[in-house]
C-alpha cells in the first residue's frame, strides 16, 4: 500500500511538472506538417530575410536542419521574426515549437523561464562599437557616455556590471530591435552601442560608411548562444539537440552535404557508419528515419558550412571562427558521440 501511495504521489508530480507532456510537441508539428521557428527581426548571419524575403543565417538553418531530421524535408519551417522582448513568450506561449534566435543561455532563462537550451550554435560575447570620431580607443575611456542598447537582451546587464565594476557612469537609451540602435549611432543619439560583437559587425556591415566605425577591444562578458525549447517535452529537446549535434559530428569526421550520401553507403570508418545510419539504428531513440543524419548533412550542411555560409570569408561579415572552431582545431565546439 506504502508503494501504491508513493507511485501515485510520483505521478501527480510528473504530471504537475509538465514531463507527462512529453511527446506532444513532436505530435503536434507532424499534425501540422511543419515546424514554426522563431527567429529575430533581421540580425545578419545569424537570420534575416534576402532580398526575395527568404530567411537565411545560422538560426535559420537550424531550423531547417530539425526539419530534414523530422520530415525529411528542410524546407518544413515556417519562421516568426521575434524583437529581443518578445522572443522568450512566443517560445513559453507556444506561439513557436523552436526558438533559434542568437539567444544567450543563462542560468535565470534555462531555469525559471519554462525553457530549456538544446547546446551553444555560437560562442560570443558584448562588446562596444563607436563612432571613429569619437576618438576612443578602449571601452575604459567611455565615462559619461551614452550608449544604446536593445532592450530585453542580456547586454543591459552586461553593460551596467562593465561601467559600476570600474566606478564609470554612462547614460543607458534602449531601443525595441537591433536595427534601431544602429540608426541612432549612424544619426549622433548616442555616443556607443553595445552588444554581441558578432551582432557588432552585423550592424556595422550595414551602416552607410561602415569605416566609420570601431569595434572596441574588450570583451566584456560570455554569450553562449543556441536554440532553445519548452521544458517538459525531453523527446523534442532531445530531437533539437543530436540535430546539432550531428552536424558537429559530421564535421568533425569530414562528412559533407556533397560526399554524405557516398560515405553512407561506402564508409569504413565505424563512427561515421553509426552517425550515418548505415550502422545501427541510432535514430529509433529519437523516434526519426535511420537516415535522419544523411538528410540533415545533405540538405543543410555540416556545421562548418553552415558557419561559413553565414560569417565565412565570402559573407559581408567575415567573422573568424575563433572559439567556434571544432575542438581538435582550436575551438571550444565539441559533441558527444552518436553510439
Amino acid at each position: 500500500m506504502k508503494t501504491f501511495t508513493r507511485l501515485m504521489i510520483a505521478g501527480a508530480v510528473l504530471g504537475a511538472s509538465g514531463l507527462a507532456q512529453a511527446g506532444a510537441t513532436l505530435d503536434a508539428i507532424h499534425k501540422k506538417g511543419f515546424i514554426q521557428c522563431g527567429v529575430s527581426d533581421g540580425i545578419p548571419g545569424f537570420s534575416v530575410p534576402d532580398k526575395n524575403g527568404k530567411q537565411q543565417g545560422i538560426d535559420v538553418d537550424v531550423c531547417h536542419a530539425v526539419a530534414a531530421a523530422v520530415f525529411g524535408d528542410a524546407g518544413k519551417v515556417r519562421f516568426t521574426p521575434t524583437n529581443g522582448k518578445e522572443r522568450l513568450a512566443a517560445l513559453q506561449s507556444g506561439e513557436i515549437d523552436i526558438l533559434s534566435r542568437s539567444t544567450t543561455w543563462t542560468s535565470s532563462r534555462d531555469a525559471g523561464m519554462g525553457l530549456v537550451f538544446t547546446g551553444v550554435t555560437y560562442y560570443d560575447g558584448a562588446g562596444f562599437m563607436v563612432n571613429k570620431k569619437l576618438g576612443v580607443s578602449s571601452a575604459t575611456e567611455l565615462d559619461g557616455a551614452s550608449i544604446c542598447i536593445q532592450a530585453g537582451t542580456t547586454t543591459e546587464l552586461n553593460t551596467s556590471d562593465f561601467f559600476r565594476s570600474r566606478g564609470l557612469k554612462f547614460t543607458p537609451i534602449t531601443f525595441d530591435t537591433s536595427e534601431e540602435t544602429a540608426k541612432a549611432l549612424q544619426a549622433g543619439r548616442c555616443d556607443v552601442i553595445t552588444a554581441d560583437k558578432s551582432q557588432l559587425n552585423a550592424q556595422r556591415s550595414q551602416m552607410t560608411t561602415p569605416s566609420d566605425f570601431v569595434i572596441l577591444p574588450e570583451t566584456i562578458s560570455k554569450e553562449p548562444m543556441g536554440p532553445s525549447v519548452r521544458r517538459g517535452d525531453d523527446e523534442w529537446f532531445s530531437i533539437v539537440r543530436w540535430t546539432l549535434f550531428a552536424m558537429l559530428n559530421a564535421e568533425e569526421a569530414g562528412v559533407t552535404s556533397a560526399n554524405v550520401e557516398a560515405q553512407a553507403k561506402a564508409t569504413k570508418n565505424p563512427d561515421v557508419a553509426r552517425l550515418l545510419g548505415a550502422d545501427g539504428e541510432y535514430g529509433k531513440d529519437l523516434k526519426l528515419p535511420r537516415d535522419w543524419v544523411v538528410q540533415v548533412v545533405k540538405q543543410v550542411g555540416n556545421y562548418g558550412e553552415v558557419f561559413n555560409r553565414a560569417f565565412g570569408p565570402g559573407t559581408p561579415l567575415a567573422i573568424d571562427r575563433g572559439l567556434n572552431n571544432l575542438w581538435n582545431n582550436g575551438g571550444i565546439q565539441y559533441a558527444p558521440p552518436v553510439r
